[in-house]
């Protein structure tokens, strides 16, 4: 026996380093099947880091009508969202005095 496998010494250690290296390929922590998952990993953080930055955008945007010059329009918008002061549908009528009139 002993004989043998010093015969066929070669012959072993290649299939052995085949072996080895065909299951690294597909299986291994840099395989196939690793870089798939990965692969699709890195899609959903992208799509992910894709919604968070239009949330931010949105924000900033929120914030900016909220700065110093203020967005009337959108404090009423605002107003109505939160406190529930109106209904949908309603016409809203905005009456303004005019205050140089004597």
């Amino acid at each position: 026996m002993l004989r043998l496998i010093k015969k066929n010494y070669f012959l072993l250690i290649s299939a052995f380093l085949i072996l080895y290296f065909s299951f690294n390929l597909v299986s291994g922590e840099r395989g196939l099947f690793s870089y798939n998952q990965k692969k699709e990993l890195l899609t959903n953080l992208k799509n992910k880091e894709l919604t968070l930055i239009s949330k931010i955008e949105d924000m900033d945007h929120k914030n900016s009508l909220l700065s110093t010059n203020l967005d009337l329009d959108y404090i009423e918008t605002l107003i109505r969202e939160r406190f529930l002061f109106g209904k949908e549908g309603e016409t809203i009528y905005i009456i303004k005095n005019d205050e140089n009139k004597n």
